[in-house]
């Protein structure tokens, strides 16, 4: 192998953080357009969406097992449980909430993500799961332009990203029951009266934010491991819907760009354990000039 040139090592070098920027804001944003989809239908702040997410991991995990040698109908089968916990999350906990302080609200989510932390560690142990290894998938990496790599499951990642937000884009612009969740997240009392059924467009919505954030998990876990700690992952999103704007798609993506950034040159030319606190910092920054989010609405800032 010939040795490379000093301009080729930085060329190769820039490529290659510009695919881990890619690859880190892809992650957030997918996982960052679930509280966004949560909080502009019901305007609820949902602080459980980390261990929500990691539950989908788990049953992805759970369900390697029960379809030992299928992996296409064993992750089927993890999306399709994945829809039906958002739903039984909102029927079984969120509905009660309904007509009580928004505060009230996020404190059953903080709840819930620490009752759902303790019982899938206990459930599954806090030792590091492999599910590719259970489904027998393959990861290898593959070479792009400028010498960079990325792993199989990595760019998936970015693949899913680009189609969950096409398809969100879609679905609520055009589709008849994305319309009704904006309209109920809009004025929640003038789509009552219009005959739109609030409780299906909530539950819908709770679905699809633990679909999305249950699809990074999955996928994060087939790239790198399950570990109990994933979680973190889904807090550190958290600050990406913020800098976008806690009521806008578009700004999910924009702010899980520019946290991705920060986060990947931080641990590239200052130091690795800086990646836990970038998201936060430019979270402050951000919010110390636009305090509602690059994209979102001036009139949110106080339910917020």
């Amino acid at each position: 192998m010939t040795a490379l040139s000093e301009p080729q090592f930085a060329s190769r070098l820039i490529v290659q953080l510009i695919v881990n920027i890619v690859v880190l804001a892809a992650i957030y944003a997918l996982i960052a357009c679930g509280y966004v989809l949560i909080y502009r239908v019901s305007r609820v702040l949902n602080l459980a969406h980390g261990e929500l997410m990691m539950l989908g991991a788990y049953l992805l995990l759970a369900t390697a097992s029960a379809f030992s040698g299928n992996a296409l109908a064993a992750i089927a089968a993890a999306i399709v449980l994945s829809l039906v916990v958002g739903v039984l999350v909102y029927l079984l906990l969120m509905r009660k909430m309904a007509g009580e302080m928004v505060l009230a609200a996020v404190l059953a989510t903080v709840a819930l993500g620490i009752l759902l932390r303790g019982l899938m560690t206990f459930i599954f142990t806090a030792q590091q799961q492999y599910p590719g290894q259970a489904l027998g998938l393959a990861n290898p990496a593959l070479a792009l332009p400028g010498g960079a790599r990325i792993s199989t499951f990595a760019a998936l990642i970015v693949a899913a990203t680009v189609l969950v937000y096409g398809a969100l884009f879609v679905f609520l612009r055009f589709g008849r029951w994305g319309v009704r969740m904006r309209a109920a997240g809009q004025n929640p009392l003038l789509a009552a009266q219009r005959g739109i059924n609030l409780h299906a467009v909530y539950a819908l919505a709770w679905a699809l934010s633990t679909l999305t954030g249950s699809l990074a998990c999955m996928l994060i876990a087939l790239d790198s491991g399950l570990t109990s700690s994933m979680a973190v992952i889904g807090l550190k999103a958290f600050p990406a819907a913020l800098v976008g704007g806690l009521d806008s798609l578009v700004g999910a993506l924009v702010g899980a760009v520019i946290v991705g950034t920060a986060e990947v040159l931080s641990i590239a030319y200052l130091d690795p354990l800086l990646s836990d606190v970038v998201p936060f910092l430019v979270l402050i920054a951000a919010l110390t000039v636009r305090p509602w989010g690059l994209f979102g609405t001036r009139e949110e800032l106080d339910r917020v």
